[in-house]
């Protein structure tokens, strides 16, 4: 049986490795100072997308990502792994969006895809860390989600089952497609790139990278079909204007405090089981520890 999968990614700063300068003095996050990644456990998803690609032959994965042209990347990063092909939904108009107008945003972009047969994303970003986006594009989609994935057990009748992580254990449930499934950072690692199609795929190009191409390279694009990347924007998915970015975000940031944490002083101990004994009551009493 051959699948229609979508793989929800998203490019993020790498907030696992915040330095002083990863925030600016409003507040904000200094992206410049961050390099920006493919969300972690979005490549946990992918690797479970592929997985039922080679379980399932003539599946096609195709990545879907929301965010600034650059985006590309990760769908480069996602081919190289096996990813058939990919869609970035850019628009100036869908900036600043919160989960609830990102969501709608990336579910008129999956409508506008039309068939599939499953859609798997990351738990959550690193730069957000809601875990609101998977389930709520489920919502508005009206089609069955299932949440904390370990691992996808097997598909077919048109019933997926998947194994769950969860606080005190695992469960195991079997869900009706089409359905949306985020993946735990706990799963599978993703496989790394595949030579072959690094050299195969290394000038695939979005419509905004094209420009920028040398003329060798645009040519090479335009003889090959596949290496086009495909950039929908907000009108072309049909999304309400009043829905997406700022205009149809309701979380509103208030403010943001930029806490540094810096040793107030030191102590020096001698090999002294007193000197230890006291200071272990010291850190006791004023809440450190215990």
């Amino acid at each position: 049986m051959s699948l229609n999968i979508i793989v929800l990614a998203k490019q993020v700063p790498d907030t696992r490795n915040v330095g002083k300068d990863a925030m600016k003095e409003d507040g904000t996050i200094n992206r410049a100072a961050l390099p920006a990644i493919f969300n972690p456990e979005d490549l946990n998803a992918l690797e479970q997308a592929l997985r039922l690609k080679d379980a399932n032959p003539g599946s096609k994965v195709t990545l879907l990502t929301m965010g600034l042209p650059r985006a590309a990347e990760i769908i480069r990063e996602a081919i190289y792994r096996g990813a058939d092909a990919g869609i970035v939904l850019t628009d100036r108009a869908l900036g600043g969006a919160d989960t609830l107008a990102t969501s709608y945003s990336l579910a008129q972009a999956v409508k506008k895809f039309g068939n599939y047969d499953i859609i798997l994303g990351g738990r959550q970003a690193i730069d957000g860390d809601t875990a609101q986006v998977g389930p709520q594009i489920a919502e508005k989609l009206g089609i069955p989600q299932v949440t904390y994935a370990e691992e996808i057990l097997d598909l077919r009748d048109g019933k997926v089952t998947v194994k769950r992580r969860l606080e005190h254990g695992v469960e195991t449930v079997v869900a009706p497609l089409p359905c949306v499934v985020t993946v735990n950072g706990s799963a599978a690692d993703c496989r790394p790139r595949n030579a072959k199609r690094l050299m195969k795929y290394k000038y695939a190009a979005s419509t905004s990278e094209l420009p920028k191409l040398s003329e060798e390279a645009q040519a090479r694009v335009a003889a090959n079909p596949e290496l086009n990347i495909a950039e929908w924007s907000a009108a072309f998915v049909e999304a309400d204007s009043e829905q997406i970015g700022l205009a149809g975000s309701p979380t509103k940031v208030k403010t943001i405090e930029n806490v540094v944490f810096t040793a107030k002083e030191s102590r020096r101990l001698d090999n002294d089981d007193a000197q230890i004994e006291e200071l272990i009551q010291e850190l006791i009493a004023n809440h450190t520890i215990g």
